[in-house]
């Protein structure tokens, strides 16, 4: 594929809507309609450029690691109930470490104890895409409070393996929590 150009076509709070052109192998020439948390991508450069990660995805076990925390929480997009992981912006001038422990607890009332991993950038939706999230992975603990957020409807939980095997059966997931529970709960 060759790149041609990209377009600027609306503004949002959270989101950009571009239009990229380029030229597939064939000769043809196409659109491609994509999002961004970045609201001055003005070419190729820009489009995949190193900034750092826009948001944190937070995976936490309670401290012996019997359980997984899990939000199942109302999106909009869907228009139902979704079981995720605790995730949101990584704000200016945070750390993905900060941000996680912010998210987590604005989100679950939870205290992260301890960070175990990192896992670095990937793409969250590159199908539509260029947004980037870096994992942190550890242990929390405290007691479940509502969010803080009047936007968000979020039920948190603790569930053991057995107990995700029987929700990837029966209920809808984010695809990252979904892969990692499952490979979780059949170790």
């Amino acid at each position: 594929m060759k790149f041609k150009g990209i377009q600027k076509l609306d503004n949002g709070k959270f989101l950009n809507r571009y239009n990229l052109s380029y030229e597939t192998e064939d000769g043809n020439e196409k659109i491609y309609e994509m999002v961004s948390r970045d609201p001055d991508i003005r070419d190729f450069e820009t489009l995949h450029g190193v900034e750092p990660a826009d948001a944190v995805v937070v995976i936490v076990h309670n401290g012996d690691q019997s359980k997984i925390l899990i939000n199942k929480e109302f999106r909009m997009a869907p228009g139902r109930w979704v079981f995720n992981f605790p995730a949101g912006l990584i704000d200016p001038g945070e750390t993905p470490e900060v941000a996680a422990a912010r998210e987590l607890w604005e989100e679950t009332g939870l205290h992260l104890d301890a960070i175990d991993d990192f896992i670095p950038a990937s793409y969250s939706a590159v199908g539509f895409s260029n947004e980037k999230n870096v994992i942190v992975l550890g242990r929390a603990s405290g007691e479940f409070a509502k969010s803080t957020s009047a936007t968000e409807e979020i039920h948190a939980a603790w569930y053991t393996k057995a107990e995700i095997r029987e929700l990837l059966k029966t209920e809808m997931f984010a695809a990252r929590t979904q892969m990692y529970c499952y490979l979780w709960s059949r170790e």
